[in-house]
């Protein structure tokens, strides 16, 4: 490939990046400073409209969103992913009879793997698994956004809120497939370059409401979710930490401090992500038979069944990922 054509390439795959951080990270912010400044001018009639709408509207996130084919084929996704690259490994069939709760492994800094695979077509989620509908869950503070939260729901994303998992899981239509990130905002916290550490011990809600609606767990492990960014981690007995853990308590998720590279140099601080393959790879499915109201003994036995499923995940495809044969999954 000729040097100029491989800048320009090169070029649209940073150019896909940094628009995906623009949105991720402050696209609400600027649409809601917009309908405050609105609101206070002369268009105040327009963001009054708005806000009747967005309230209309208030239930959608836990009634399957409002997903787009069109959105989710962008071309600019292809140059998002091109630009790790990203890659989605398929290792079982996954009947589309059935329904699937995913579990995401690790959180990360910012769900890179997560939205790619799950929220485009850019790695090919639709032709891998046919008859499948995913939906990538989101914490429904972020639906409270203008704007932002409808952009999400084009992608596929919805609440993950009790009221909209049960709601698309018991769709007459199967072959629905929820993507959870189990270890949330605390797992977030330990998003270290070449760190492998999930938090899933003590989590065992994703496996209750399996087995309310008889869904298929399905582990899923993303090898080089923690490299693409650099993180500032706190001791557990610092302000800083403490800090983290109220806001986590009371909003959802903790702030973290990352940096990546800068635009013209590898070498300089930034935000751009560090282009560092990422593999996600999806497990081989757990049958779970429905139970209305499990047992505590139900829980922990699939429970048990998924934390070594995903342990095996790992230790099968972590030398194919470039993870040497020593290092072990950290499950706390």
């Amino acid at each position: 490939m000729p040097a100029s054509s491989s800048l320009f390439c090169r070029s649209l795959q940073v150019f896909a990046v940094l628009q995906w951080l623009f949105l991720f990270l402050g696209l609400s912010q600027v649409c809601l400073a917009v309908l405050i400044l609105a609101l206070l001018s002369r268009a105040w009639v327009l963001g009054v409209l708005y806000l009747v709408w967005l309230y209309g509207d208030r239930d959608t996130p836990q009634t399957g969103g409002r997903r787009s084919a069109w959105v989710r084929n962008w071309a600019i996704w292809r140059h998002f992913r091109d630009y790790f690259p990203i890659t989605l490994v398929k290792t079982a069939e996954l009947d589309p009879s059935h329904n699937y709760l995913f579990g995401f492994h690790p959180h990360g800094v910012l769900v890179i793997g997560a939205f790619s695979n799950f929220c485009t077509e850019a790695t090919g989620f639709s032709r891998l698994f046919p008859g499948l509908c995913p939906h990538l869950l989101m914490l429904p503070c972020w639906f409270h956004l203008p704007v932002f939260r409808d952009y999400s729901m084009l992608s596929g994303v919805c609440s993950v809120s009790r009221q909209s998992l049960d709601f698309i899981l018991s769709q007459p239509r199967r072959g629905q497939a929820v993507v959870i990130l189990v270890g949330g905002a605390q797992e977030s916290m330990y998003a270290l370059p070449g760190v492998h550490q999930v938090v899933l011990q003590n989590r065992k809600g994703f496996v209750r409401l399996a087995l309310r609606h008889g869904a298929s767990l399905v582990p899923v492990y993303s090898f080089g979710e923690n490299d693409v960014f650099r993180l500032k981690v706190f001791a557990t007995d610092s302000w800083q930490y403490l800090c983290q853990s109220i806001i986590k308590k009371y909003l959802g998720f903790a702030p973290c401090i990352f940096w990546g590279r800068s635009l013209f140099s590898a070498n300089s601080w930034g935000l751009l992500p560090f282009p560092v393959p990422i593999t996600t790879v999806v497990g081989r499915p757990i049958l779970v038979p429905q139970s209305l109201n499990p047992t505590d003994e139900e829980v922990d036995h699939y429970h048990t069944l998924y934390m070594k499923a995903l342990e095996q995940l790992f230790e099968e495809h972590k030398e194919s990922c470039g993870v040497p044969a020593s290092t072990h999954l950290t499950i706390t």
